[in-house]
């Protein structure tokens, strides 16, 4: 038994003298030693389900099967549902050739015999794959205050931002641990002290900035640290609609991408911002003003890491993270009105729209909707862009993308919305 500063309750004790199995004092000593890195002094119990980071089934993944193998074998599962990051496969909507195939069939080799470990293990069905778990189609949806263990970037910032629960940043498996365990190190995020803004992020623009570009902006500025943004609600309006929750989900996806925000504040807006306004600024916080000027700094400095940048497009893909269902809808409409406009009946290149597969079986239902956007020859899929831009022979194609969080970790170039409708529809 590891010696640890953690104050445990009787029955974490007993978990971690083996009590209760060695598999999971195993669980309940990683969950520990990964606290302890981070100060933390004890363990809180949760209050929801946990969201794995890890869908993927990649052969060299050994240690992961081996263990999910070991909960299995001893029945261990995790206290609540789990919701999971996306699929990386789908043929029929993402077409690929026979050699793309062959290399995907390496990379993912073990993708079926993982999705029935997940299972084993808790996951909550087999439309849980999406890295947007909150949107109400899906259902893993924390309240204000809620202790959570996720460990996904983009899902992480939006449940502390737009959500007011709290969770840290957690490495991949970890999460799973604690769901587990039912139970977290209390560090970080999770402390009224570290939900404190280290910065005040002062919005200036002449219009609505890009949310992709604003995030990626505060992100590359702040890091790691907590912003709080002013400015915004004179574009948004106060408190959460549904289109400034899709707005904050794409800002706070880039800053995560591009830096490492785990949360952040947005003045008359997000639920703490709302409630204590600026008294959640530290004492000696720091000042970034974005005005125009930064807006069109900050897209003049992302590369185009094309082979040949004068290549015209070939695929496209709009949905990192992915899209809500209204999002699907408008995009659905702005597609088919700037076709109409060109005088074309089908998009010009491969256009690719992903969202989880609850959202998209909504969508689906919107028949008249739905057959609109299919008539366009765009294609709806539940995969993560990123995994399939992570196949060698995709990352050398020309592809464009409205995500920065695609751009950043991937060959993927950024466009600006309208600047992607342009290139789909012309």
């Amino acid at each position: 038994m590891i010696q640890t500063k953690m104050k445990l309750t009787q029955d974490e004790k007993e978990i971690l003298q083996g009590k209760q199995g060695e598999t999971l004092r195993k669980v309940m000593e990683s969950v520990i030693l990964y606290g302890e890195v981070f100060g933390a002094k004890r363990l809180v119990p949760l209050d929801g389900p946990v969201h794995l980071v890890t869908s993927f089934g990649i052969p060299i993944l050994t240690p992961v099967f081996d263990k999910m193998d070991e909960l299995i074998a001893h029945e261990i599962q995790t206290q609540m549902k789990f919701t999971v990051d996306p699929r990386p496969l789908d043929y029929e909507n993402v077409k690929c050739s026979l050699l793309e195939k062959l290399v995907f069939k390496i990379m993912y080799g073990k993708q079926r015999e993982y999705e029935k470990q997940l299972e084993k293990v808790g996951l909550k069905d087999k439309n849980a794959f999406t890295c947007t778990c909150y949107q109400p189609e899906v259902g893993n949806i924390p309240t204000k205050g809620d202790i959570l263990a996720w460990a996904e970037s983009s899902a992480v910032v939006y449940a502390n931002s737009v959500l007011g629960a709290r969770s840290n940043r957690n490495s991949g498996i970890i999460e799973l641990f604690c769901g587990i365990l039912g139970k977290a190190p209390e560090f970080g995020l999770l402390t009224n002290e570290g939900r404190k803004a280290k910065w005040l992020v002062e919005v200036k623009t002449s219009k609505i900035p890009n949310a992709q570009v604003l995030g990626s902006a505060i992100g590359m500025k702040v890091v790691e640290d907590v912003p709080y943004i002013t400015g915004l609600d004179q574009f948004l309006g106060r408190g959460l609609s549904a289109d400034t929750c899709d707005y904050l989900k794409d800002m706070g996806a880039a800053s995560a991408s591009n830096g490492a925000v785990g949360l952040y504040h947005v003045e008359n807006i997000t639920p703490e911002a709302m409630e204590s306004q600026r008294s959640l600024l530290t004492e000696n916080y720091q000042t970034y003003v974005i005005d125009d000027q930064e807006m069109e700094r900050v897209i003049n400095s992302y590369p185009v890491i094309w082979k040949d940048q004068e290549s015209k497009a070939k695929v496209c893909f709009i949905g990192c993270p992915h899209l809500s269902l209204k999002q699907l809808e408008d995009w659905t409409e702005r597609i088919a009105s700037a076709l109409q406009s060109s005088k074309r009946k089908r998009v010009a290149l491969p256009t690719i729209l992903c969202a989880a597969p609850d959202v998209v079986e909504a969508f689906k239902k919107q028949e008249e909707k739905y057959n609109r956007l299919i008539a366009t020859g765009a294609r709806v899929t539940s995969i993560c862009a990123l995994m399939y831009m992570n196949n060698p022979l995709c990352a050398k194609k020309p592809v464009i993308t409205n995500s920065n969080k695609l751009r950043t970790y991937t060959t993927a170039k950024f466009l600006l919305d309208d600047q992607v409708l342009a290139e789909i529809t012309n």
